[in-house]
């Protein structure tokens, strides 16, 4: 499989750039990649770079997007901070990533058993870690309010898991206030922004699209 070119990028549409995605999770669920020489690719991509999506994900070593999309060099955008959340430099990143380099595709992806999360959830104090952990806290007190579970704490895997979900939601909702670029194009069926999160025990990736 080649690196992209310009001419590619052109030819993917935002539902075909999610589609290429859905299909790369499916391989390396079955354990299977796609044919690529990656020193190919180097050399493809020394003069240009035109990926086809942005992924904003969270820093755990797990959930390497290359990876569990199964993409090559030259393919997405990867940004990554612990908790997955937005702020004014990532919505930049985003912002060249789409209107500038012409991604079509912007996925917001959380993982299950997300070490920040669950910081938020024991409302950990430490260094910078206590304001990064504030950009989640917005999900922790969103699920805490409609949530049955007596256990709010990390012990418990289903409360951390939905507040995962719900960051992701979040998220999406804050990137398209927070940058009017984005949301423009969006309106213009330029890109798409979805949110996804990862299983860090099977592989598979829920699309919430």
């Amino acid at each position: 499989m080649k690196a992209h070119t310009k001419e590619t990028q052109a030819t993917m549409t935002p539902q075909k750039s999610l589609q290429f995605l859905k299909e790369g999770n499916e391989r390396f669920q079955k354990n299977l990649k796609a044919n690529r020489n990656l020193l190919e690719q180097v050399n493809d991509t020394s003069d240009g770079q035109f990926p086809f999506a942005v992924v904003l994900s969270c820093i755990d070593s797990r959930v390497p997007a290359e990876l569990v999309f199964d993409q090559g060099l030259g393919d997405i955008f990867s940004v990554r901070v612990a908790g997955n959340f937005v702020n004014e430099d990532i919505l930049g990143s985003i912002e060249y990533g789409c209107k500038v380099a012409g991604s079509k595709l912007v996925v917001v992806l959380g993982h299950t058993a997300c070490g920040a999360v669950k910081g938020a959830c024991d409302d950990v104090k430490l260094g910078n870690i206590t304001p990064m952990l504030s950009k989640i806290k917005p999900a922790v007190k969103a699920v805490s309010e409609t949530s049955s579970e007596k256990d709010q704490s990390s012990a418990n895997s289903t409360f951390v898991n939905a507040v995962s979900y719900k960051n992701v939601a979040l998220t999406i909702e804050k990137m398209k206030v927070d940058s009017p670029v984005l949301k423009e194009m969006e309106d213009n069926n330029e890109i798409l922004i979805v949110g996804a999160v990862y299983d860090v025990s099977s592989g598979k990736i829920d699309f919430l699209d």
